[in-house]
């Protein structure tokens, strides 16, 4: 009996530790980014900058997307946080978020950083690599 106990116990604790590791194999970070390369300066508009670099969980840059709504006269935040949400990504990186941006990324469960420097830096800065 004391034997099944501590094995559920066990059970118990390994299975939070598990479902983390398996939520960080599938987080994608989008940096607001004015450059295309991983060494590009982080945006100071997180909504309007030029382009979107997404690293994956190991702070490998593996996509540069064109920001559709850099030139948006009105809602870029908004569209901006929708957009990033279709293409699962899990943390925003920019200088400065809108609040607008900043409230659909939270009604998105999506978490938001601010950062000023260097992409690849607030990647790892983020996943706490350095």
């Amino acid at each position: 009996m004391k034997k099944m106990f501590f094995i559920s116990l066990a059970i118990l604790f390994l299975c939070p530790v598990m479902v983390n590791a398996g939520e960080l194999e599938n987080i994608r970070i989008a940096v607001a980014a004015n450059g295309k390369s991983a060494q590009a300066s982080v945006s100071n508009m997180a909504a309007k900058c030029p382009h979107y670099l997404i690293f994956n969980n190991k702070g490998k840059l593996i996509e540069v997307v064109d920001n559709p709504y850099s030139d948006a006269s009105r809602g870029a935040g908004p569209l901006a946080a929708n957009f990033l949400a279709r293409r699962g990504i899990s943390i925003v990186i920019a200088e400065n978020f809108g609040t607008k941006m900043g409230n659909t990324l939270e009604n998105k469960s999506m978490t938001h950083f601010e950062f000023k420097g260097v992409a690849d830096n607030a990647v790892k800065k983020v996943l706490k690599l350095n």
